[in-house]
């Protein structure tokens, strides 16, 4: 029958005992030391094992971790928005004065990591300088007239920043909602995201700032001539974006879509020069001529 280990480890104690009690002073060799040595090795082993396991799950936890998505609420949401760099938004203000054929100012230069970061500070620059400018725009027609009497209108920051505002959020909502529900009826790929949207319309602005500072100049025909450069380069920003979009639309849908686009578009320029840069003169001649008739 085969023994037991208890029965092998009492066997090895008795023959232990009769060799010393033959030799006393024969060398021994402990088993349980060198034993106990392996077994402490092996459990050090299993020590490392375990804590190597252990980081690896702790860093498995923080990259899942990283990877997770903030919710709306948190500011780590919104900073995701921002994260971009100085030369990002100047290559992106360069995409937007310089459209070129044929080149989709999206996929080209937004895309992987559009930003709110340039469509905002482009929104308030353009507000403070159609202010500003639209102000200033008074004196040149008004050089030289004793009748003339400057007051600022702050009143028109506020208009000014309702207007940029309201159309730099609330037509890239009806653009995006409106092509999100014509792909979904039509079955048609997966455009473009609301934030991509914002971000092109606010890019497509930039061009608006340079134009409302040269509007001072006393010269209407040279106003017109702004606007129309203005809204053609801005306007070709939009439309070689979108077209791709709605080209695979019915004729109808796609022309309409971009022409509500672009009359949108003139639609804010013209506005802006109408009310910010309306011309002094009628009303310098008006009061001229009454002040005439109350002397005589």
């Amino acid at each position: 029958t085969m023994a037991s280990p208890d029965d092998l480890k009492f066997q090895e104690f008795e023959e232990a005992t009769d060799l010393l009690l033959a030799d006393p002073g024969a060398s021994t060799l402990s088993m349980s030391g060198s034993s106990s040595t392996a077994l402490a090795g092996a459990t050090g082993d299993i020590k490392l094992d375990m804590s190597d396991d252990e980081g690896q799950e702790e860093s498995s936890e923080l990259l899942r971790g990283e990877k997770q998505t903030s919710g709306f609420w948190t500011f780590e949401y919104y900073q995701s928005f921002f994260n971009v760099d100085t030369m990002q938004v100047l290559d992106r203000v360069k995409g937007s004065v310089m459209p070129l054929p044929g080149r989709n100012f999206i996929k080209h230069t937004l895309q992987p990591s559009p930003d709110l970061y340039g469509p905002f500070w482009i929104c308030v620059t353009l507000v403070i300088s159609l202010a500003i400018s639209g102000n200033l725009s008074t004196f040149p027609n008004s050089l030289g007239s004793a009748h003339y009497h400057y007051r600022p209108q702050f009143h028109r920051v506020t208009i000014a920043a309702v207007v940029i505002f309201l159309y730099a959020w609330l037509v890239p909502l009806g653009v995006w909602g409106f092509l999100t529900w014509r792909q979904r009826e039509e079955r048609q790929q997966s455009g473009y995201s609301f934030l991509e949207t914002v971000c092109v319309y606010g890019y497509s602005l930039f061009i608006y700032i340079p134009t409302s500072v040269l509007w001072i100049l006393p010269f209407e025909w040279l106003r017109w001539l702004l606007i129309l450069v203005a809204m053609v380069i801005s306007g070709s920003v939009l439309v070689l974006t979108f077209w791709p979009v709605v080209r695979d639309d019915t004729k109808v849908t796609a022309f309409a879509t971009v022409a509500t686009i672009v009359v949108l578009h003139a639609l804010l320029s013209i506005g802006c020069k109408m009310y910010f840069f309306q011309t002094a003169t009628p009303t310098l001649n008006h009061t001229a001529a009454i002040l005439t008739n109350k002397t005589h």
